[in-house]
């Protein structure tokens, strides 16, 4: 009896000396973001760690040992007048520009907001490890640098030259496709021009806009409440102990990746899925056909598009045999008995049902991520951002059929629609891809878990850190070679020039 009570009270002191405090920040407030940011707290918090939650979606009840702490203010400026539908279907693509100057915008708030300022002000608040999450901005390294913890990027999409730089260096643009863009490699010469061109305008818009470093310098306050020197944004920007990157390789392209970004693509996804409604259970199980699943995800909304389309679906859908599952956000009037309207949606539990048969998705990172995780195809509409390469790095992979939006799209998605489930290629396609998505050496959940652990017990895991980091610009270029070869040629070009210059002509010997 002695040695199982022993054996009990060893394993709780082991279990307490592992636990860590440790910051997690997700400050942009839009659902996607938060779904991210809720599954490395859930995982940290089961292995038993002290968690502090830096978010605008703060749970009312959560488990015990984490903290919330809220800017929800945030949402203020969430630029809800452009981001729905009926803009993206009247207007351009949105910019470069547009997003830098939002993302500023949550960073600034959060750094500013009252509940963040009163741990930076309170030097009793240590931390082991800071994880905060990358977009389009380098000033949450800032969180790392004034609380004198570590850091840990989390980039939320598969891996791109604008994050690959911060742990290693750029990818390269002949063949890496920009985030924003659309399109994928092999690429013409066209396309590896314009590659080229977007990273060195990006780079070009980060060096000149000054808004960055305006609101890193506002951040002095903070630095001498604990303490310590304010270092150059340049310089902790690079300084992370590693990136989580919420990617696969059967989501995306073996690309060649540093030994400090750590692939836990499908992470989110919770092992217990979200219960289903009652009588949305019934239309599940009864689907003879089988049931086609229409989201446009969480910041799109399909109310928002332009009642005429919403006819010409409806009026498509009544057409089909297959039983149809909207998410929608208000009362449609004109529903055919095929299509149901719901306005949340278990979504994954609707995916890992044996009865649906097709996904019609926007394409987001999330959506697309879930769908080779449960094995099902789908048609993409992409909207925005990362949208488009998702959605044509799927239809690439052979599960998918891209349909763009439009106020014509609904015959074109029928096409999509018997193309793929008259076709079995697209089904065993993707149960090929999530074979290959599941057959990992740990869950997703597991590796998080793991290597933020590592990091705080190696002190900031060092020796995962790129040596690319350490070398300046011109000598990755070999510049300085280069110019020691025009100086070289030069002095040679000189040299010759007066020789033969000073060397008399034979006329001038004979006279």
């Amino acid at each position: 009896m002695k040695l199982p009570i022993a054996v009990l009270l060893a394993t709780l002191c082991l279990q307490v000396g592992d636990s860590f405090r440790i910051m997690v920040v997700f400050p942009l407030p839009g659902k996607s973001h938060t779904i991210l940011g809720d599954g490395i707290v859930r995982h940290l918090a089961a292995a038993g760690h002290e968690i502090t939650y830096v978010t605008p979606s703060p749970r009312k009840i959560g488990p015990k040992n984490v903290r919330y702490i809220d800017v929800s203010e945030n949402y203020k400026n969430f630029p809800t007048d452009t981001m729905n539908l009926k803009h993206f279907m009247e207007s351009e693509p949105m910019d470069t520009k547009f997003v830098l100057e939002t993302m500023l915008k949550f960073h600034n708030e959060t750094y500013h907001c009252p509940n963040v300022r009163e741990i930076f002000f309170d030097p009793n608040q240590q931390f082991d490890l800071v994880i905060v999450e990358w977009m389009f901005s380098e000033l949450n390294a800032g969180f790392g640098a004034i609380l004198g913890a570590p850091f840990i990027w989390v980039s939320t999409t598969e891996p791109h030259w604008l994050v690959l730089r911060l742990i290693d260096e750029a990818s390269n643009p002949a063949f890496s496709a920009d985030i924003m863009g659309s399109g994928l490699p092999p690429f013409s010469f066209k396309e590896r021009v314009s590659q080229l061109f977007t990273q060195i305008f990006v780079r070009g818009l980060k060096f000149m806009d000054s808004s960055e470093g305006k609101i890193y310098s506002s951040l002095a306050p903070y630095f001498k409440a604990r303490g310590r020197d304010q270092p150059p944004l340049q310089e902790i920007a690079f300084n992370a102990s590693l990136m989580f990157g919420n990617s696969h390789v059967s989501l995306g392209q073996a690309v060649t990746l540093p030994e400090s970004y750590k692939a836990i693509g499908g992470y989110h996804i919770d092992s217990k899925l979200p219960p289903i409604p009652e009588d949305l259970q019934k239309v599940l199980d009864n689907a003879k056909h089988g049931v086609i699943y229409f989201s446009m995800g969480s910041n799109l909304k399909s109310k928002d598009l332009p009642d005429e389309l919403k006819k010409s679906l409806l009026k498509m859908f009544a057409e089909l045999k297959y039983t149809v599952i909207w998410k929608f956000e208000e009362v449609l009037p004109g529903v055919p008995d095929n299509v149901h309207i719901i306005q949340w949606a278990p979504q994954t539990s609707i995916l890992d049902h044996p009865k649906c048969v097709l996904f019609i998705t926007h394409g987001g990172h999330l959506s697309t991520t879930e769908t080779v995780h449960f094995g099902k195809p789908i048609i993409g509409i992409p909207v925005f951002a990362d949208q488009f390469i998702n959605v044509d790095r799927a239809v690439a992979k052979g599960f998918a059929k891209r349909v763009d939006l439009s106020m014509t799209m609904a015959d074109k998605l029928k096409v999509a629609i018997n193309e793929i489930l008259q076709d079995p290629k697209f089904t065993a396609k993707v149960k090929e891809l999530s074979f290959i998505y599941h057959d990992r050496p740990a869950t997703p959940g597991a590796e998080l878990v793991h290597w933020a652990e590592h990091v705080i017990k190696t002190r900031g895991a060092p020796h995962l850190r790129s040596p690319a980091l350490d070398v300046p610009f011109y000598q990755k270029m070999y510049l300085d070679l280069l110019a020691l070869i025009v100086a070289v040629l030069l002095v040679i070009r000189t040299a010759v020039l007066r020789i033969f210059k000073k060397k008399p002509s034979k006329k001038q010997k004979t006279q």
